[in-house]
């Protein structure tokens, strides 16, 4: 089928949450299964069952705004069937077999301002990558849109900097039968 003249082809239809109130946790979920499956409420269900005793819930906020850990993102994941393995930073990335991996979350350093004043506080940030229709894409729920990294090339390099800067984290998103095969990493 040919196009109209000066027609743009087609984009791949991305879903991509943006950041609302310390709700990264949830909109990284969402972005990397690529569908709306988790809400606020669905992450402090979580968060009851993985601390049904405490009055004050180590795995969100005080506030109540969201600030979830990765036992929460953890948990998620597992309740739909799928596991997720720590990168080990001190591996080569090219050992990272992307193929097996449905997507990957990364724990940031996010600086804290309050309008142009810096802040001497550090928070942590949720990310999702995500290939769409073979292309690679920065889910971060702060940016206005989803960010192209380009093939597997693209993402090493991006997750090549980003652990670069020395505190971040990631977790690769995988089907258990992955997970249990141990073939999320490459024998080279």
């Amino acid at each position: 089928m040919s196009q109209a003249p000066g027609a743009q082809p087609s984009r791949p239809s991305v879903y991509h949450e943006r950041q609302r109130l310390e709700l990264c946790a949830v909109h990284a979920l969402n972005n990397v299964l690529q569908q709306q499956l988790f809400s606020q409420e669905a992450a402090d269900e979580i968060c009851k069952r993985l601390a049904p005793d405490s009055r004050l819930n180590p795995h969100r906020s005080l506030l109540g705004t969201g600030n979830y850990d990765v036992n929460v993102i953890m948990a998620a994941l597992q309740g739909l069937g799928l596991a997720t393995v720590w990168w080990d930073r001190r591996r080569p990335l090219s050992h990272l077999a992307l193929s097996q991996v449905l997507g990957l979350i990364l724990n940031l350093p996010s600086p804290m301002s309050l309008g142009l004043l810096s802040l001497p506080l550090r928070r942590r940030h949720w990310v999702a990558l995500r290939q769409v229709d073979g292309v690679y894409y920065n889910l971060d729920s702060k940016l206005r849109a989803p960010e192209a990294l380009g093939d597997e090339d693209g993402v090493r390099a991006f997750l090549a900097a980003a652990l670069a800067q020395g505190l971040c984290e990631v977790l690769l998103v995988v089907t258990k039968e992955v997970e249990e095969k141990g073939c999320w990493l490459r024998t080279v």
